[in-house]
């Protein structure tokens, strides 16, 4: 990834914010024997058929697509466990229910490449497609109290996609908002660029004398 998206917005695009979350780790469960795998970002294995081991998504993904292992599901991703996280979203208007930060991004892999390991796949599916609509309601929600006497915002537990959407939104608001209000803190750039050096007058020259 060479950088953001848009660095003007500090906003990342959806593959550069999945690529982020290909480092979580996961647990997986081998069907062949394999060395150690040595990496830049570190060792992993050696793997034995039927002993579980974590390893980064991305090489999670990447074993499965070979069929050299199963993955297993996240606790976070069991329907039980994603009902109550509904339930408790849905009582609770101003608060977020603690998640992982990535957990849009791994769901999303994990039900592209390993939906025949995730039990009740497409309730899963459902319940976290609930729990997205629900929080981004309540974002939606809280940006609307956004006044001008607003300095900061403090907005606990959002994963990485809900930072996403609403980090560019917050700048612009409260920039505009301090620039309303005192427009003289903030410095044009484009003014500051324009401006021509001062010449310091220090009187009247004087002439060399001839040798």
């Amino acid at each position: 990834m060479a950088g953001q998206s848009n660095p003007d917005l500090s906003v990342f695009s959806a593959p550069e914010v999945e690529f982020l979350a290909e480092d979580e780790m996961v647990e997986i469960v081998p069907n062949i024997r394999m060395e150690a795998l040595n990496m830049i970002c570190g060792d992993y294995g050696p793997f034995f058929p039927q002993i579980a081991s974590k390893v980064p998504l991305w090489l999670a993904v990447a074993l499965k697509k070979r069929g050299k292992c199963t993955i297993r599901t996240p606790e976070w991703m069991s329907v039980e466990r994603l009902t109550q996280v509904l339930e408790a979203e849905r009582e609770s208007p101003r608060e977020f229910q603690p998640l992982p930060f990535h957990y849009v991004e791994i769901s999303r892999l994990l039900f592209d490449h390993a939906h025949d390991d995730i039990p009740d796949l497409y309730m899963a599916r459902s319940l976290i497609e609930d729990i997205r609509d629900v929080r981004f309601h309540k974002v939606e929600t809280g940006l609307e109290t956004i006044s001008g006497r607003t300095h900061a915002v403090k907005l606990k537990n959002l994963s990485a996609m809900e930072v996403n959407i609403v980090r560019p939104f917050m700048v612009r608001a409260l920039q505009a908002f301090y620039k309303h209000d005192s427009p003289h803190l903030i410095q044009q750039p484009r003014a500051m660029g324009s401006r021509q050096p001062q010449v310091v007058d220090r009187g009247p020259r004087r002439d060399l004398r001839p040798r």
